[in-house]
C-alpha cells in the first residue's frame, strides 16, 4: 500500500509561498518569490533523487499543477526531476479543471470525493504518493487524516508574511521524527511520520 507523503520547502516561520523565483505566487502582494534559491546544494539534489526512487506518483491541488505544467514538460529529459515527473502519474485534485490527461503526459484529474479516490490510490501500489507545494491541499488532506509523512526542507530564514504551510487544524497530530539531515546552506531536512 502506497504511503503518502508531503514534501515542502518552508522557512522557520512557516511560509512555503513563491519558494522557486520571484514571479511564481505573487498572491497577496507577496514580495520574497525565489527565496529558496541561495539555499539548494548538492545535499538536496541527492535527497531529492533519492526520493523519487521511491515515489511511484505524484498528488497536486489545482494551482500547483498549473505552475508545474507552466514549467515542467518543457524541461529536458537531462534534468533528473523532469523526466521522473514526465514518467511518472501525476494526479490533480481539483473541482475546477476539466482534463489533464492532454496537457501533461501521466495526468489525471480525481473525480468525486477525496477521500475514496485517495484510498484507491493508495491500495493501487506501493512507494510514496509525493505531494508537492500545493497547500490548500495539504490543509485539507492533514484536517482528514490521510497523511502519511511529512519531508519538510526547513530553511534558516523568517519571512514574516506569505502563506503558511500549516494555517489551522481541528486537532493537534503527533508527529514521530523520522531523520534529520542538515545541508551545507543550513536547512534541515526534516522527516516525520504521522502517528
Amino acid at each position: 500500500m502506497r504511503q503518502l507523503i508531503v514534501v515542502e520547502f518552508v522557512t522557520l516561520d512557516g511560509v512555503m509561498q513563491g519558494l522557486g523565483s520571484p514571479d511564481e505566487d505573487r498572491e497577496g502582494g507577496f514580495a520574497y518569490g525565489g527565496w529558496g534559491a541561495p539555499y539548494g546544494d548538492d545535499i538536496q539534489r541527492d535527497a531529492a533523487l533519492e526520493g523519487m526512487q521511491t515515489t511511484s506518483a505524484y498528488l497536486f491541488g489545482r494551482r500547483t499543477y498549473e505552475k508545474m505544467l507552466a514549467f515542467w514538460p518543457e524541461q529536458p529529459d537531462t534534468n533528473p526531476m523532469a523526466a521522473h515527473l514526465r514518467a511518472t502519474p501525476k494526479y490533480v485534485a481539483t473541482r475546477t479543471l476539466d482534463d489533464a490527461q492532454n496537457t501533461w503526459a501521466n495526468s489525471e484529474i480525481l473525480r468525486g470525493d477525496l477521500v475514496p479516490a485517495l484510498r484507491r490510490l493508495q491500495a493501487e501500489g506501493d512507494g510514496t504518493i509525493a505531494v508537492l507545494g500545493s497547500g490548500n491541499l495539504v490543509q485539507q488532506l492533514a484536517a482528514l487524516d490521510l497523511v502519511n509523512g511529512y519531508r519538510l526542507f526547513l530553511h534558516p530564514l523568517l519571512l514574516g508574511s506569505g502563506k503558511r504551510l500549516f494555517s489551522q487544524l481541528d486537532q493537534p497530530q503527533p508527529l514521530s521524527l523520522a531523520g534529520v539531515q542538515q545541508t551545507s546552506t543550513g536547512v534541515l531536512m526534516l522527516s516525520y511520520d504521522c502517528l
